[in-house]
């Protein structure tokens, strides 16, 4: 037998020994090797994948001529550099500066006192810690002193009602001259050198991370040309404080109209994408008219103030009466006539003698400020302060400040408000944007003179492509062709009719002819195909529940369903008050899907007619397994290079909590064909993780004992058990929400983590993987050349002049939206080991728009990814994390980086959880 290091110790087979090491010199001293510290031999990196090159352009489609608005940029000087500098802020006592928003103010005063000491350079200013120069800064050391003598002191003297003292006479003079000098050291510490000249390569198809940088360096010089002009910045988007941009959108929010613009690498050079955005900024005015909206509360004193803190916290606001600016920190514990602090008082001839007495802020502003106060009395003040200091103000002399941005969650009232306010029409929209373009008046800027950069005031054209709709299949072998991205089901069946039996309504208080409804719902369905049984029985809540916790009037509407039925029911049609946000959604959601594994379809009827109902049959019939319709060439099958070869489809995302709430869970959903040679036909899992986090960890996830807990191992076991015991040979990815700096973690750590589950399974299994990210949250839009008032069509396609110099990208703009809604979706293709055609794979791609079985349109984006939105969202609902008052412990929870316990979610029941439970 052969030994591990292929040495035969039994054989007669003399080998020649190596030489003998050469002896050491005698004036070396051998250095004794210390065991602790030796370490076994690296294994050689892994190669990283990198985004794959556009292997040639699609041909297939009608033409149609497009404009877009990327504006052509010229760049003169592209032999000089860009010096990068980090900035480090400190007060005069060197404690570092942390309010944002001073730093530009600092900077600025920086270039103006020190102009010749810099070598009258331009600057390029991030508002943090990086700073550009063209050419280098001539001094060696670059540490100043700069003195702002505008600064708003931010405080009302050396104390203040709240406070451990109030203001003497000496800070009441102070009061009344609210501005005063303040000193800051600046340091300038050089940090990187950028060649321009990487944007030329960049255009050339030869990009490297300079051309990034050199590309950072442009977009900051448009911040900050904004920033001057006073705009709110939220990324690359500006906002003015112009109320003729302010539009209502109710609760005490308006949206804020503003521009998007970016420097773009192109096939046809550098563009400057230019667009109209919109942001939700915080009404200005009296703090308590905020509030009643917010709450929409008829007075103050039905407001919830617990709500009010969280609402309120780090907003800012002018307290009277010095008109001061402050940033709110909370709230007061009691009301304005009983929070007491110590006032502090001079007396005596001379002064020196201070006596204190305790009052409450009511009576100082009161008799003390002589300032009629009309309804804080029993309101809680604004603390403006600090944790052991605090600043307190009656809250009618608070006002918010203008062009503060809003950053909870909207409602779905005010979601529906912005959209329809926001919306413009193809032509206006690009009169917008050329009077944008014109207004902002780039070109003299100096930073951006001095680059050598120009900007084209004209659309840039672009040559698009319209697909046909693919034909589609449904009942009684009828094939028909979708008009204009729409079709309906009008005199047809649906392919696949399921039966509903065993099953009951149950309502949650909803105002409805119920004996109308389940009538017309069971005629309407037999017109589909669908056999509709009559229901076992209606549920009605007790009205003695109906103020009760959700998940009480859940578990009673249970017993009552427990107590009638003589086993559990098949599917229940579940009747909601609300149409929107209703509390016992998530709780009745859960209870059927988790515990009992029972379909259930909610709604809230208001409006009822055919294509209502017909709706609702789509959803019920995609749950119980059914089918609405195929594309034909699935059915065929003759989807290039899917349906010879067994092939499955991912789609994923992961959607995450409410802005400003870095405690709640990031939830991760995996969606997948099923059923191969189908790619109709989807289920999914579902996992939560740490908040925030865009990767998705549960991929594979090996346990002590070796076996794989993640989602990849689940999905991949069901296509195997209902494509005839068959493995996918080929595997393609579609990823939602991954902005292009992240690309290359989907490459490098979700396909790994993808490719071990896979070995995991068989060591041997090397199946073929295309990874395609889809983005919606771009700023690129098209406009018919010949037709601006109207929509691109349903189809359309461009995969040049625009797109991206050497990688593999298009837009698809594949569904029929309103006027002026439609937003191409942006697909980049980063890895292809199947070998697509560019055609075939815009093809698949467009064909997956179409197999949305919960409407009657083609959608925006391939509906892998739209399941896999709607998985998150549903199963998010099962523990309301908005409000987990609970130990996340109790919910089985697992420890993420920094010690945080994520909540897992309760899993699917064993008979749901491979349905179309999110349709």
């Amino acid at each position: 037998m052969e030994s591990r290091g292929g040495f035969d110790p039994e054989s007669d087979t003399t080998d020649v020994l190596p030489p003998p090491p050469p002896e050491v010199p005698p004036n070396v001293v051998p250095i004794k090797a210390d065991p602790g510290q030796s370490s076994p031999p690296k294994k050689a990196a892994k190669p990283k994948r990198v985004p794959v090159a556009r292997p040639g352009l699609a041909r297939r489609g009608q033409p149609i001529n497009l404009l877009t608005n990327h504006f052509r940029v010229a760049v003169r000087n592209v032999d000089d550099y860009f010096y990068h500098y980090s900035v480090s802020l400190k007060y005069e006592d060197d404690r570092p500066v942390d309010g944002k928003g001073i730093g530009r103010r600092v900077i600025d005063k920086l270039q103006q006192t020190y102009d010749t000491e810099l070598g009258n350079k331009d600057f390029a200013y991030d508002g943090e810690k990086s700073l550009f120069t063209i050419g280098a800064l001539p001094q060696v050391n670059n540490e100043f002193t700069v003195v702002l003598e505008d600064m708003s002191s931010g405080r009302t003297g050396n104390g203040s009602p709240g406070g451990h003292d109030s203001p003497s006479e000496s800070d009441r003079k102070r009061q009344r001259r609210p501005y005063h000098a303040k000193t800051f050291k600046v340091e300038l510490s050089f940090a990187a050198k950028i060649p321009m000249q990487s944007i030329a390569m960049a255009l050339k198809g030869q990009e490297t991370e300079n051309c990034q940088e050199a590309l950072r360096v442009l977009d900051i010089i448009l911040r900050q040309h904004s920033a001057k002009q006073g705009c709110l910045l939220v990324r690359q988007s500006f906002f003015q404080n112009n109320p003729s941009n302010f539009t209502e959108i109710g609760g005490g929010v308006l949206g804020c109209r503003g521009f998007h613009s970016s420097f773009r690498p192109a096939q046809g050079g550098l563009s400057l994408n230019i667009d109209v955005s919109t942001t939700m900024i915080v009404k200005p005015g009296p703090v308590i008219d905020f509030l009643i909206a917010n709450q929409n509360v008829r007075d103050p004193y039905s407001i919830d103030w617990a709500k009010a803190k969280r609402m309120l916290k780090n907003l800012r606001i002018k307290a009277g009466p010095s008109n001061s600016e402050f940033k709110i920190v909370g709230l007061s514990d009691l009301p304005c006539d009983q929070q007491k602090f110590v006032l502090k008082q001079r007396s005596g001839g001379n002064g020196d003698d201070i006596h204190t007495t305790e009052i409450t802020v009511y009576e100082y502003f009161v008799k003390y400020r002589h300032i009629e106060l009309r309804y804080s009395a029993d309101l809680p003040c604004i603390n403006v302060g600090k944790p052991k200091r605090p600043t307190y103000f009656p809250i009618e002399l608070c006002t918010l400040v203008s062009l503060q941005r809003y950053t909870k969650a909207l409602t779905n009232l005010q979601r529906a408000s912005l959209v329809e306010k926001s919306r413009q029409k193809p032509k206006e929209r690009m009169d917008v944007l050329t009077g944008a373009l014109k207004y902002n008046n780039y070109d003299a800027d100096p930073m951006l003179r001095a680059c050598g950069v120009s900007i084209n005031t004209q659309f840039t054209q672009v040559d698009g492509r319209i697909l046909p709709a693919p034909k589609l299949k449904v009942g009684n072998g009828d094939i028909f062709i979708p008009m204009k991205g729409r079709w309906n089901f009008n005199n047809k069946k649906l392919i696949e009719p399921t039966t509903v039996d065993r099953w009951a309504v149950v309502n949650f208080s909803a105002r409805c002819d119920i004996r109308n409804l389940v009538r017309d719902l069971i005629k309407c369905g037999s017109m589909k195909g669908i056999d509709i049984d009559q229901p076992f029985d209606v549920f009605e809540e007790n009205p003695s529940m109906r103020r009760a916790l959700p998940a009480a009037r859940v578990e009673d509407m249970f017993e009552r369903i427990k107590s009638k039925l003589p086993g559990a029911p098949r599917f229940l049609l579940c009747l909601l008050s609300e149409r929107k946000n209703s509390d016992v959604y998530g709780p009745w959601k859960r209870k059927c899907l988790s515990e009992f594994g029972i379909v259930t379809q909610c709604i809230a009827p208001t409006r009822v007619n055919d294509q209502y109902l017909t709706n609702v049959l789509l959803k019920i019939n995609a749950k119980l397994g059914g089918m609405n319709s195929l594309l034909q060439i699935e059915d065929s099958p003759t989807i290039p290079f899917v349906s010879k070869t067994p092939t499955i489809i991912l789609g994923m995302d992961v959607s995450h909590g409410s802005p400003g709430r870095s405690d709640v869970p990031s939830i991760a959903a995996v969606v997948s064909s099923r059923q191969w040679p189908r790619i109709s036909k989807y289920r999914a899992s579902v996992r939560t993780q740490s908040p925030k986090v865009e990767m998705i960890d549960n991929l594979f996830k090996p346990s002590t004992d070796g076996d794989d807990e993640g989602i990849i191992r689940e999905l991949l076991i069901d296509f195997y058990t209902s494509s005839a015991k068959r493995k996918p040979e080929q595997i393609i990815i579609f990823r939602d929400g991954v902005s292009e700096s992240q690309f290359n973690q989907v490459l490098n750590i979700e396909l790994d983590q993808i490719i071990e589950a896979c070995k995991n399974l068989d060591e041997q299994w090397s199946p073929k993987f295309t990874v395609i990210i889809a983005q919606k949250n771009h700023h690129t839009k098209f406009f018919q050349a010949n037709n601006p008032q109207e929509n691109v069509p349903p189809g359309t396609v461009v995969d040049t002049k625009i797109c991206h110099p050497r990688n593999y990208d298009f837009y698809m703009c594949s569904h029929a939206g309103m006027i002026g809604t439609t937003r191409p979706t942006h697909y980049h293709v980063l890895h292809d080991e199947i070998g697509f055609t560019a055609d075939d794979l815009q093809d698949l791609v467009h064909s997956l728009s179409y197999v949305y079985q919960r409407s009657t349109t083609a959608i925006s984006v391939v509906a892998p990814v739209c399941y896999a939105h709607l998985a998150a969202t549903q199963l998010s609902q099962f523990i309301k994390f908005d409000d987990m008052s609970d130990t996340s412990s109790s919910h089985g929870g697992f420890s993420a980086a920094g010690g945080y316990s994520v909540p897992e979610l309760p899993r699917l029941h064993e008979k749901v959880c491979n349905s179309m439970f999110f349709c």
